[in-house]
């Protein structure tokens, strides 16, 4: 009994000083998903910032989901910083058809990397969550400590609980250990890398794939899922790579950090945008008996913004970097 105990008592050696501070550059560090729209987009981020020993490992060659596989991976590499962007992500569709494999394969995702980097010492860590994680009507714009306090967005609530649980173990973390670890909940992030596929992409990868190809059919009609009233708050993936090494060196604290642009447009709006951008000139119909999702979705950044970071890439020179990497890559991108 007495050993049984001393096992739930965390070691002081485990616990790290930390002060927020310059990462060293040539330390390892671990990018989970380092092949996805968020984790490229860190991955280029970093190498700018001359960090010289990074390590990713695509779905094929690391199965995160093989709890094995990963403490294998830690044993082995041993990095001292990690950022937690891999996931199993998808739209609405998704979403709504398969909730089982958004939930099981999320939580076991965050809970074998998380376990793994505790166990082998991982000083520095960022868990990426996802907005989608507030209530469905939280008071707008939604600050941080609006976590918890309503009912989800039904069309995707498997995916928020996953990603809630994510921040809750990084919490105990910090609690159990004392170790730094924070968590960062993006907005709709889109850019070079993104999804772009009809049954797996969000809103703005998908408004960019249909009006481009009805350019290049000549269709006279688009017809979009919705109203299009709901509004929603766009962050470029450039921006979002950006915030995250600035939280990485500069915000020690247990409640996740709020991270997007803070304004919003309708999805009729940005549909108009995008339309526009990829010189579609015909009409646009919405289809009301498509579910809309949460009304409205705009984040309050304060707190970041307070840390000392503000988004610096417009929503439309975003959106004409987005459309030209996809027409340069539209034979290659995930159908």
């Amino acid at each position: 009994m007495a050993s049984e105990k001393a096992q739930l008592v965390p070691d002081e050696r485990d616990r790290v000083e930390f002060e927020p501070a310059p990462l060293d550059r040539s330390s390892r560090f671990y990018v989970a998903g380092h092949r996805g729209l968020v984790g490229s987009a860190i991955w280029r981020k970093l190498q700018a910032e001359g960090f010289t020993d990074l390590i990713g490992r695509s779905s094929a060659e690391l199965d995160l989901k093989d709890r094995d596989a990963v403490f294998t991976y830690f044993a082995e590499t041993k990095p001292r910083y990690v950022v937690l962007a891999a996931a199993k992500v998808g739209g609405i569709l998704a979403n709504s058809t398969y909730p089982v494999d958004f939930l099981s394969d999320n939580l076991r995702i965050q809970v074998n990397v998380l376990d793994a980097a505790r166990e082998h010492g991982v000083e520095r860590l960022l868990f990426l969550g996802s907005s989608c994680i507030y209530p469905r009507l939280a008071e707008q714009p939604i600050r941080e400590d609006s976590l918890l306090t309503g009912h989800l967005e039904p069309t995707n609530d498997a995916y928020a609980i996953a990603k809630i649980a994510g921040i809750l173990q990084v919490q105990a973390v910090r609690r159990q250990y004392g170790l730094p670890w924070i968590s960062a909940m993006p907005t709709n992030l889109y850019g070079p890398g993104d999804n772009f596929s009809p049954q797996g992409s969000h809103v703005l990868p998908a408004l960019i794939r249909r009006y481009d190809e009805a350019v290049k059919s000549g269709a006279e009609t688009v017809t979009n899922w919705g109203t299009g009233t709901p509004r929603r708050e766009f962050l470029h993936v450039d921006d979002m790579a950006a915030a995250c090494l600035h939280l990485l060196e500069n915000y020690d604290g247990p409640e996740q950090v709020n991270v997007g642009t803070g304004s919003d447009v309708t999805i009729a709006e940005i549909a108009e945008t995008i339309s526009r951008v990829v010189g579609y000139t015909g009409a646009t119909t919405w289809d009301a008996s498509k579910p809309d999702g949460t009304p409205q979705k705009l984040l309050d950044v304060s707190k970041l913004a307070n840390e000392g970071w503000t988004s610096a890439i417009g929503l439309e020179e975003g959106l004409r970097s987005t459309v030209k990497w996809y027409r340069d890559h539209v034979g290659a991108i995930r159908q």
